[in-house]
């Protein structure tokens, strides 16, 4: 699709999709929950704005829509402390991938039977934290990793409550780096050739292992239901299988990659009331033709509650007009870029832009990219914008409540915007923004002498 055809759809107004639903264009400008946009870009700009009664909001219909089952937040989508507090208060639990999302949840006071956790390659170290902490489940991605929770568990006198992970051959979603359930990728057990039904009934036979559940994840950017009422029907027949060895599976969870929309061109995604209902439905039907319980159901919603909350505001810096082949293209160049969202240059993922100020001027097909030295440094390839736009203007990207700060980094020595949540015509800081200090202060000092201070300490008697 040529940048022209992109561009001729314009980003649509406020409220709605895909802005947060407070947000509002007034005579004076945008505001967000009852605040100014330029009260907020005066905190400093690249700053990420989170609407913090749209994050409980969909929270709340996740929750509503599965009251018999677990929803698990996936922290990775956005945390902070104050965000795993507000999700356990909510009848959520919290889905963390490493150390520093499992120490950020429990600085929000989450227990560790709130907990799940992920990743395809733990540490000694994690692993023991997690027995010790009592976690809820630990998903296991390998066999070698079940042998050493189970040697961590026995040393330790207890039983480690797991899920296994199983690839089921069924993908949905968007751009190939965020597919999970094929073969050919770094997650989980295949279906197809019996590990993850070897690995179950390995941690079932096992004294310090307990099989708590299986566990799928099939994609990201999801908007319809085939796909997890399909990976779920497999789960089904697995669980069936185990069933006929006396192998009880108590919980299944099909994992996240609700879709949320970014652009006018995204369908809109199923509610969650309707996509539990469906998934539902489907797999009962399947458990009853088997003779067999429904097993309790859970999901691993990110994106859908924390992407659509948030948006990011920009300075404009510079404007340009560039020739290509197909007309001509409006470069907008923002203070910030692929360090704050780095996911156009991941996924080649579509954002939309708006100005903060009203304009009738004509609008013109405009890229907007980045400050960094990079060529692939685009924030919204593609976009309607009004032609007098300059620099000085605030420009406005929407749904980067998601991947946006927890994927940003310091490229091209640019300090990490902040996260301000606005509820109520209130501001405040949820994540600070960095500091020169905070930047040049990981540095260590300069020897006059080089040489001896990166030498590893020799041992001496006092030692």
């Amino acid at each position: 699709m040529a940048f022209r055809e992109l561009a001729s759809t314009p980003a649509p107004e406020p409220p709605g999709a895909p802005w947060p639903a407070s947000m509002t264009r007034t005579d004076e400008g945008l505001e967000l929950a009852g605040v100014k946009l330029t009260e907020l870009a005066a905190y400093g700009t690249p700053v990420y704005l989170l609407d913090e009664e749209e994050l409980l909001d969909r929270a709340r219909a996740w929750r509503k829509a599965l009251p018999d089952g677990r929803i698990y937040y996936a922290s990775k989508s956005f945390l902070t402390p104050a965000v795993a507090r507000w999700m356990i208060e909510e009848g959520l639990d919290l889905d963390v991938a490493s150390e520093g999302e499992l120490r950020t949840a429990l600085a929000g006071g989450v227990t560790g039977e709130n907990l799940g956790l992920h990743g395809n390659a733990k540490s000694r170290e994690l692993l023991a934290l997690a027995l010790d902490l009592e976690i809820g489940r630990i998903v296991l991605d390998s066999p070698g990793e079940a042998e050493l929770l189970a040697e961590i568990a026995r040393e330790k006198g207890v039983r480690a409550p797991c899920f296994v992970r199983v690839t089921t051959g069924v993908h949905a979603g968007g751009h190939e780096f965020i597919a999970t359930a094929h073969e050919d990728q770094k997650f989980g057990l295949s279906l197809a050739t019996g590990e993850a039904k070897a690995l179950a009934q390995k941690v079932a036979a096992s004294d310090s292992l307990e099989l708590r559940g299986l566990h799928s994840h099939i994609g990201s950017q999801i908007a319809g239901t085939e796909g997890f009422v399909a990976a779920g029907t497999r789960i089904i027949e697995l669980v069936v299988e185990l069933a006929e060895e006396g192998i009880s599976v108590p919980e299944i969870d099909l994992g996240g990659g609700y879709g949320i929309v970014y652009t006018a061109l995204d369908p809109t995604p199923v509610a969650p009331a309707e996509v539990i209902a469906e998934i539902r439905s489907a797999l009962t039907e399947t458990c009853d033709k088997a003779g067999i319980q429904l097993p309790e159901l859970s999901i691993e919603p990110g994106r859908s509650i924390s992407g659509p909350a948030g948006i990011t505001c920009y300075t404009v810096l510079g404007v340009k007009d560039v020739t290509t082949a197909d007309g001509v293209r409006r470069y907008v160049s923002v203070d910030g870029g692929m360090s704050d969202n780095i996911r156009p240059a991941l996924y080649q993922a579509d954002y939309t832009a708006m100005l903060d100020r009203d304009s009738d001027a004509e609008k013109v097909a405009c890229r907007v990219v980045g400050i960094h030295c990079e060529s692939g440094d685009i924030v919204v390839p593609d976009v309607a914008l009004p032609g007098d736009i300059a620099p000085g203007d605030l420009l406005v990207v929407a749904a980067t409540g998601a991947y946006g700060r927890t994927m940003a980094s310091n490229y091209n020595m640019l300090r990490r915007p902040g996260v301000l949540g606005v509820r109520q015509g209130r501001a405040r800081w949820l994540w600070r923004p960095e500091t020169w200090d905070d930047l040049l202060g990981q540095f260590a000092e300069i020897d006059d002498e080089p040489g001896e201070s990166a030498r590893a300490p020799k041992e001496t008697d006092e030692s």
